[in-house]
């Protein structure tokens, strides 16, 4: 399964937010078999991501837009996701159910906050969403993420996101498996041996930097028993220091 992550906000283009989420997205579908093609960062704009939505659900199995949703001013992820398909936005009754009750129990909860600032605000630019979207509700904050075709909209929040994530993970669920070799060699040294594996073996490496100082050596594939036979392979030909 190829997938595709477009994380929105104009806070991470300024620095002002560090871009966990593309990240935590990337290594949670690896681990269940699936690989991630495209990472892409836009800022608060609605044609942009409409344009980028439009094209990469038509080229991804699956496309993953996280953040600019709610109803705030600048949240414009969900009217995107709408035009890229060509949909109306709709209230959904349970979403705007679940809205009604998660701002009920924030006043419930913080009375004291609220005896100064009202918490008044427009239900249906929070509870929205694209017509025919299958809504995911949010347990852990107000706003809803949704599933569009095969684009997954979730909160730019980072355990909002991860939530909503887990909620529909087994939807990523692919076959390529990887192991790791780690090696206290330098990549210059090993140019030969990762030539030769490349032209022996058809699944794919890569040679990455540690934090440890070490270099890590990924083979990736979707035949395990390849995977194997490669990884070993590799091992013999190089110094190793532990494997995941």
């Amino acid at each position: 399964m190829d997938v595709a992550i477009v994380t929105v906000g104009d806070e991470v283009l300024a620095g002002e937010t560090a871009n966990t989420n593309a990240s935590w997205l990337a290594s949670a579908i690896a681990d269940r078999g699936s690989r991630v093609r495209r990472i892409l960062t836009l800022p608060d704009d609605r044609a942009a991501i409409a344009d980028r939505v439009a094209e990469w659900s038509e080229a991804f199995d699956a496309v993953i837009v996280t953040g600019g949703l709610g109803g705030t001013h600048d949240d414009v992820t969900a009217d995107a996701v709408a035009d890229a398909f060509e949909r109306d936005l709709v209230v959904d009754d349970a979403v705007r159910a679940d809205v009604l009750e998660t701002v009920a129990a924030y006043r419930d909860e913080n009375p004291d906050l609220l005896a100064e600032h009202d918490l008044d605000i427009d239900v249906a630019a929070w509870a929205a969403l694209p017509e025919g979207a299958r809504p995911l509700i949010n347990d852990e904050g107000l706003c809803p993420g949704f599933v569009c075709g095969n684009v997954y909209a979730f909160p730019g929040v980072p355990a909002e996101m991860r939530s909503l994530f887990e909620g529909v993970a087994d939807e990523f669920a692919g076959d390529e498996v990887a192991r790791t070799v780690y090696t206290p060699q330098p990549e210059g040294s090993m140019l030969e041996t990762l030539t030769a594996f490349r032209d022996r073996f058809d699944v794919a490496v890569g040679s990455y930097p540690d934090t440890e100082g070490h270099n890590r050596l990924t083979v990736r594939g979707t035949d395990p028993a390849a995977v194997e036979r490669a990884t070993e392979w590799l091992r013999e030909r190089v110094a190793v220091v532990e494997e995941e």
